[in-house]
């Protein structure tokens, strides 16, 4: 089993708890990976977030997207950020069905096929695996039991639950399981290493 490493992952990780994850969170800073191994990369997404207004980041920590991207390029795996991120316009991330000088390509998953009680949909950057070689997915149709939040206007009577705001940022474990495989499939660490 090759070992993955996993950048900007939180100090109560699922993925320290997976086997062949090396975990960059915050106490070790990812900024120190030397490269070499696939990546999968949680950079902090609130500085790019749809409620990116209401954020308040610690200073570069904007930039560490861009570190993740670099990584990623440079080492193949995956990126994840927020459906309506807006990293990828910012960097030139391509768009679904659109491929990059790199090879990358996104691909759009509801976290909610891999457990997740709310939608949650995430934009992947992928690089170093082809669409046809990744792992299988789950599709679940239909709606999640939960949402994110409760905005004002919004019949509380009437709608589904909202998650936590921990919840919320915890990776769903198969999610995780399904990410360090993807990153593990990839090629572009073993050309560079």
């Amino acid at each position: 089993m090759s070992t993955v490493a996993v950048l900007f992952a939180r100090a109560d990780s699922i993925y320290k708890t997976l086997p062949g994850c090396d975990v960059y969170d915050m106490e070790r800073d990812a900024r120190t990976f030397p490269g070499g191994l696939p990546v999968v990369a949680h950079p902090p997404c609130r500085a790019w977030a749809s409620l990116r207004h209401h954020a308040k980041p610690r200073d570069g920590e904007k930039d560490l997207a861009y570190f993740a991207i670099s990584a990623v390029r440079n080492n193949g795996g995956v990126l994840e950020h927020p459906w309506l991120s807006t990293l990828w316009d910012a960097a030139g991330l391509p768009a679904p069905g659109r491929t990059d000088e790199w090879g990358g390509w996104t691909l759009p998953v509801d976290q909610n096929w891999f457990g997740h009680r709310a939608r949650k949909r995430t934009r992947l950057y992928i690089v170093g695996v082809s669409p046809r070689h990744i792992p299988e997915m789950p599709i679940v149709l239909g709606e999640a039991t939960h949402t994110v939040g409760l905005w004002s206007g919004r019949d509380r009577e009437r709608c589904r639950p909202s998650i936590a705001k921990w919840e919320y940022e915890h990776t769903p474990q198969a999610l995780a399981e399904w990410l360090v495989e993807l990153a593990r499939r990839t090629t572009k660490h073993r050309l560079t290493a």
